[in-house]
């Protein structure tokens, strides 16, 4: 076995001969063998020594005392380095962590997290009191600028502008405009929330009163904005609009006539090319017709007639009565009732509460009575100004000489009434006129009479065929009307004497000339709006008068019979209230005073 010196000195010679063979340029296939045995030898040595072929490793020199201290000074450098960058690298950190919060803040902002001043409120079922105080809109003024205020209404119109929202908030007749705009407390989730709710949904705005630079044209409140705080849904209107409000708002672009057939159509074409919802349209979905601010007024203004109605007549003595609706016979001997089954017994609807009122007046001893209720004709009238149930203002009094004391009451009554609604309704006939324009109605103190001839006579004299003893055409009506405003600068007056056959039978006839009647009609812009007369107190002519008109008399007798026993002279008149109203206001269509009209073509809703 070779020895380690053995094994050196050949691993010397093999290497020798390589650098020998490769300082010769010899081919490298002529040297690589001795390469090989060369490596085999370098193992051989290593299995033999138990070490690698080569020098011994050199002892590493100790570090001077100066190379030891510059070696310090660079570890306390990295050191400061190291910690250096660590700060940096914490620094960046709660920066990026910080950033991190405010965007999520920004964004749970933004979608209105944790905001509770926007959103459906819960569903009102009395179940909690508040220290809540609602504002009417009709009382915000300049006065109020710069107090919080709390709404309720209609969302009428929402208009989103970039980062904010206009709406215009409804009750009853008025409106304010309210504005949010990003910024603060107003997220834009709740812009968002504003600006997608429904139209016609009932809000709750709150926010402060501010004084615009320049009315608000759109508003009827035009010199206050609300500056938004909170917005709330009370009611949300799930069910799609049959139509905009704004479109049934819409200022009418002609007059139309109050006379001739009715006509319902689902829109209105207009020359300026905007949209207008038609009668039929308007009548269908009545519950939102009637939101506008001009229907608003219209029954506000018609419930005020009735108010005046009364307070007038209790003035002078008269008090009120609740007349029977339900009646066996008609309640004036005509044919246009409704026919019913009365518990196997025919009966009918009252077409007036003139019999029951008479009784009261003149038979009872009440002496001056007045009734408002619902009165029904069966008339297939699809007119302008006929419907199939209206409300009767109705008045039957005592006379003690003659029946002038009855059209001097009617004068009255009607003057209190025309001044009450022009003291009393001014904001309402405001909202009326934007939508449905019309002329103050002119009227005389005390109002003007004339007789049914010299009616007729004038209407001859601007050429008009009109005989004496024929009754008025609807036509010659209006045709009177606008003559006599013409002559006597009046669109209200009365007419006296009316022909006997055109009256029902219980009107007393004229004592001077049998063809007349102690009859008469009051007119409001060439329309009727109220007939009256004396009443027979005769219980011998009334059968006389009922047998000439056709009337079965046993339908009658009870009637007849209140006269058998002393029956003071009277007389009296119906008013039709939907007719005064619509006449008033110059509307074109009796439908319009009426809030669910009845006619032959509607029964609902």
């Amino acid at each position: 076995m070779s020895t380690e010196e053995e094994l050196t000195e050949q691993i010397k010679d093999l290497g020798a001969q390589v650098k020998a063979a490769k300082d010769a340029g010899k081919d490298k296939a002529e040297w690589e063998p001795i390469v090989k045995d060369m490596l085999a030898a370098k193992a051989k040595f290593k299995e033999v020594t138990g070490k690698d072929y080569g020098p011994p490793p050199k002892e590493k020199k100790g570090k001077q005392p100066a190379q030891q201290e510059a070696s310090t000074k660079n570890k306390e450098k990295n050191a400061a380095k190291a910690k250096a960058k660590a700060e940096k690298e914490e620094k960046k950190r709660k920066q990026r962590e910080e950033r991190e919060r405010k965007e999520r803040e920004k964004a749970e902002k933004l979608a209105g997290v944790g905001q509770d001043n926007f959103g459906d409120t819960p569903l009102v079922q009395s179940q909690v009191v508040t220290d809540k105080k609602w504002t009417s809109i009709d009382h915000l003024t300049p006065a109020l600028a710069g107090q919080k205020i709390l709404v309720r209404g209609f969302l009428q119109t929402s208009r989103g502008v970039g980062k904010g929202v206009f709406v215009l908030v409804r009750s009853t007749l008025y409106t304010v405009q309210g504005v949010a705009f990003q910024g603060g407390d107003i997220s834009q989730a709740m812009v968002k929330y504003i600006d997608g709710l429904p139209l016609e949904s009932v809000v709750d705005m709150e926010g402060m009163v501010t004084v615009p630079d320049a009315p608000i044209d759109s508003a009827t409140q035009k010199m206050v904005e609300i500056q938004i705080t909170s917005f709330n849904c009370v009611s949300k209107a799930n069910q799609a609009l049959p139509f905009l409000m704004i479109d049934a708002c819409r200022p009418d672009e002609k007059k139309e006539s109050d006379v001739g057939a009715n006509e319902e159509s689902e829109e209105v074409k207009r020359e300026d090319g905007l949209i207008s919802v038609g009668q039929k349209t308007r009548l269908d979905y009545r519950w939102i017709d009637l939101r506008t601010p001009a229907n608003q007024a219209i029954f506000r203004i018609e419930s005020m007639v009735g108010c005046l109605f009364r307070e007038c007549l209790l003035k002078k003595g008269f008090i009120e009565m609740h007349s029977p609706k339900l009646i066996g016979g008609s309640s004036e001997g005509g044919a246009d009732v409704f026919n019913l089954d009365y518990f196997g017994s025919p009966a009918c609807l009252a077409m007036s509460p003139q019999l029951h009122k008479q009784m009261a007046a003149a038979c009872s001893g009440f002496e001056r009575i007045f009734t408002s209720g619902p009165v029904f004709r069966a008339e297939n009238s699809n007119t302008k100004r006929h419907l199939c149930e209206f409300t009767g203002l109705d008045l039957e009094m005592a006379i003690d000489e003659h029946y002038d004391e009855v059209m001097d009451v009617f004068s009255d009554l009607f003057i209190s009434i025309f001044d009450g609604l022009n003291e009393r309704c001014k904001p309402e006939l405001e909202r009326v006129r934007e939508q449905h324009p019309f002329e103050d109605l002119k009227y005389l103190r005390p109002t003007l009479k004339i007789t049914y001839a010299e009616g007729c006579a004038l209407l001859r004299e601007a050429g008009i065929d009109q005989d004496d003893y024929e009754d008025l055409s609807t036509e010659n009506e209006k045709a009177l009307g606008n003559i006599v405003r013409e002559k006597y600068d009046t669109d209200f007056f009365f007419m006296d004497k009316y022909p006997l056959d055109v009256r029902p039978f219980y009107t007393m006839p004229d004592p001077e000339n049998p063809k007349l009647s102690n009859s008469y009609d009051f007119f409001i812009r060439g329309q009727e709006i109220l007939s009256g007369a004396q009443r027979v107190h005769d219980p011998e002519m009334l059968e006389k008068r009922a047998t000439e008109h056709g009337i079965d008399l046993s339908t009658l007798e009870e009637y007849i019979n209140s006269f058998r026993n002393g029956a003071l002279p009277h007389g009296g008149g119906g008013i039709g209230l939907e007719r005064v109203v619509m006449l008033f206001l110059g509307l074109p269509n009796i439908r319009k005073a009426s809030m669910f009209p009845r006619d032959p073509r509607r029964l609902a809703p």
